[in-house]
Parts: structure tokens; sequence; C-alpha cells
């Protein structure tokens, strides 16, 4: 499987948001695989985004944001950890949100990360998928374009699917246009 280069991530986020559907996520945890299809991902941009972590410009918590992309950034929201993936134009700012998976492989460790045993509910949300995955702080700054990281996003054998879109979720302040996408009638998307 092919891990997306760089240049995959140096684009518009929501460009790249939408690019990313249908993609694999896979994550390396100690000599297992666990592994999902990305279903649903959220665009963040920079000063001008009013529900973006860089909205109020560089600090110390959010600088990946302003750095090279393909990079995690992750911080916690409602005491769960949230995935996103630097990506922007040169000289800009950005990141996209992973905001579900459908699981393909290590179901039974996420299950058990997760203390669930509803399939449906493993990981239809940001704060449940990094459960699944095991993803914490301790992995925020991780080039995800290198083969041998922990977490790598790869090419995914064509899948025929249709996109939706719409306003991102739980944001008071949005920008006019669309930033959520996701795989229409896939059971994994948090909300339709």
């Amino acid at each position: 499987m092919k891990v997306l280069a760089r240049d995959f991530y140096d684009r518009e986020p929501a460009t790249v948001a939408k690019d990313l559907l249908g993609k694999i996520l896979v994550r390396r945890l100690g000599n297992g695989i666990l592994s999902g299809r990305i279903v649903e991902t959220e665009a963040y941009y920079g000063k001008d985004d009013p529900a973006s972590r860089a909205y109020k410009g560089r600090k110390p918590f959010n600088e990946l944001m302003f750095m090279n992309t393909g990079k995690t950034f992750i911080y916690m929201v409602h005491a769960n950890w949230l995935l996103n993936i630097v990506a922007h134009k040169q000289g800009q700012v950005g990141g996209i949100l992973i905001r579900a998976i459908e699981p393909l492989k290590g179901t039974e460790t996420m299950l058990k990360n997760r203390k669930t045993k509803d399939m449906k509910d493993l990981t239809n949300g940001p704060g449940k998928l990094t459960k699944a995955l095991a993803v914490t702080k301790d992995l925020n700054g991780i080039d995800v374009t290198k083969r041998d990281s922990e977490i790598v996003i790869v090419e995914a054998k064509g899948e025929d699917f249709e996109t939706g879109s719409s306003h991102r979720i739980g944001v008071k302040h949005d920008l006019p246009q669309p930033l959520r996408f996701y795989i229409k009638q896939n059971k994994f998307v948090s909300k339709s």
C-alpha cells in the first residue's frame, strides 16, 4: 500500500479533507496493525476561521498548524484526544480533523480499547476513533508521510462512493462554506 506523500497535504485544507475520504488510516500499535477507511473529515484554517485552533494566532499549543504539512496535530476536547493532520498551501495554516473511520483491521483490539462490543458505535466520532486506535498526545507531531510512522494514511483500491458535505459539527461560529465531508450512507459516519 502506498503511503500518501507530503505533497498530498500541501493543498487547500477543504480539498485535502475531501480527498482523504476512502483512504486508509493505519495505526501501528506494538506488533499489531489497526486500520480503517476514512469516512468523515473536517477542514480547518487559520486566523480567519473562528472554529480553528489557529484562530487567535500562533501559540505553543497550535504551532504545528503553522509548520510543515503531513504531521499529526493532537489536542484534547471534552476529555477526548482529537486526531488532525496538518494540511495547507505553503505559507498558510490549516489542518484536517479525522472525524470517523470504518474499522477494517484489528477490530478486536479496537473494541477492547474502547471497552465496547458495539461495532457500529466503535469509531463513528473523533473521540471514539482515537480511543479505539490508542491515539494520545504522545503521537503529536509525528510525520504520517514516513512509511515507518506509528500512524500513516495509505491509498485505497478504487471504491465508488458519493460524498456529502455540511457545516462542521459542534461549531458555534462557522465559516459560510461547508467544511465537513463524509461518505454518504456509510454507517460509521458520526451524523448524516
